[in-house]
């Protein structure tokens, strides 16, 4: 039952960033994209995967939900709440790898395997978004050693 309320909370907010991308138009055309299809993207991917929480089959029904790892749950929930919070004041590769490593814990990783997943992928995460793609992504408290951004 809670992948179905998962489920039905990621298309409304997937329909929700739907909406609130429509209005994103860059004011000088530097890319033949524009700042409107990540999001959308993102929003596709996520009302997608929502639908299929809902309409999943499942095999043990309401018995389920008892089944939930809650002290999981809550703990990436979190990491995410504070990742949203420390973004811009840490920068992306900082906050993505501080980030994964509560999550890779919740899955059942051992403390180091978390910080080895975080560090790798906050790196391989921003070298992708600015090298390869060329995002422009906040470097926060490692501006000196990522390029000033």
């Amino acid at each position: 039952m809670s992948d179905r309320i998962l489920g039905a909370a990621c298309v409304v907010a997937s329909a929700g960033m739907v909406w609130a991308a429509q209005g994103y138009a860059a004011e000088i055309s530097y890319e033949p994209v524009g700042p409107r299809a990540f999001p959308l993207l993102l929003a596709a991917l996520m009302g997608v995967g929502g639908l299929w929480l809902v309409f999943k089959p499942t095999l043990r029904g309401v018995a389920a939900f008892r089944d939930v790892p809650w002290k999981a749950t809550l703990l990436c929930a979190a990491a995410v709440a504070a990742y949203a919070l420390l973004f811009e004041l840490l920068g992306f590769t900082l906050a993505t790898a501080l980030m994964a490593v509560p999550v890779g814990l919740a899955f059942g990783g051992s403390l180091a395997q978390a910080l080895a997943g975080g560090a790798g992928l906050g790196l391989v995460l921003f070298l992708l978004f600015d090298k390869v793609l060329d995002v422009v992504l906040p470097s926060g408290v490692l501006s000196f050693l990522l390029g000033g951004r």
